[in-house]
């Protein structure tokens, strides 16, 4: 791969999807805003408050009164991991993006990796988790679901489900992103994928989850997950239908007055 790693001067969007981690949101925010600050002065942090009901949002609201350059957008209700996924990117205002999860299962301070990684002809760096730290039974939920959804959709990435991305926002001229459930970054590396963006994939650490539980390992989503996986199979692998409309910038009017964007 030829090329350089951004300059200083490129803009860097970092956010967290953020749902009851009051345990861990701020040491998040701290680590990024220093590996942030290492990187680029044109750098903002944001943090999606997807309707915790714990001290989340307090706690988020207070990083951004001692930090300038933090801000916190609020979901009054939950909307799910997608739905989070889906505000940040509409937040976001630098040419870069970064997210990462605010459960502190991945440490900030890697996104340095990353950047090292996005040259100019690269769209996409994706991280791929070295080694899992999760129980046995996730470890193996995990890898089956990897090695099915790749089969089935196509995908020769890694790692789909290891949320620790840094890409470019232009990447959303091209592709519009419509889940509200955990297969968002299912529907997001496949439509990449198919448009023809440049991904580069970084190993990083995954660490095991000191605070909270994960909301996706029960009988119930996994079942509901299956149902979500297989219709976007059929709206993407069978019907094609991301390679045959235009996008179209569909702003959800709940979206429009979180982050004051005018209406059509």
């Amino acid at each position: 791969m030829s090329g350089s790693p951004p300059p200083k001067a490129a803009g860097l969007s970092v956010f967290f999807p953020a749902y009851n981690d009051s345990g861990t949101i701020a040491s998040m925010v701290i680590r990024a805003v220093q590996a942030a600050s290492e990187l680029t002065p044109d750098y903002e942090v944001i943090v999606v408050n997807d309707g915790s009901t714990d001290a989340t949002a307090q706690l988020a609201d207070e990083l951004a009164r001692t930090y300038p350059n933090v801000r916190v957008v609020h979901h009054p209700k939950n909307r799910g991991y997608g739905g989070a996924l889906q505000t940040g990117f509409r937040s976001a205002t630098k040419g870069l993006i970064f997210y990462t999860d605010g459960d502190a299962q991945y440490d900030p301070a890697e996104l340095s990796a990353l950047w090292a990684k996005m040259t100019p002809d690269t769209d996409l760096v994706n991280g791929y988790k070295i080694s899992r730290s999760d129980p046995l039974h996730r470890v193996i939920i995990g890898r089956l679901y990897h090695y099915t959804v790749c089969a089935l959709f196509g995908l020769t990435v890694r790692d789909v489900d290891c949320d620790f991305r840094l890409m470019r926002r232009s990447i959303f001229e091209r592709i519009q992103l419509e889940k509200k459930s955990g297969v968002i970054c299912l529907e997001m590396m496949k439509k990449i994928q198919d448009a023809g963006f440049r991904i580069v994939e970084v190993p990083v650490h995954h660490y095991h989850r000191a605070f909270g539980r994960s909301q996706f390992f029960n009988v119930r989503r996994i079942l509901k997950t299956a149902v979500d996986v297989m219709r976007l199979w059929f709206a993407l692998v069978v019907r094609r239908q991301h390679r045959r409309s235009p996008v179209e910038r569909i702003v959800d009017p709940r979206d429009a007055a979180d982050l004051n964007v005018p209406q059509s």
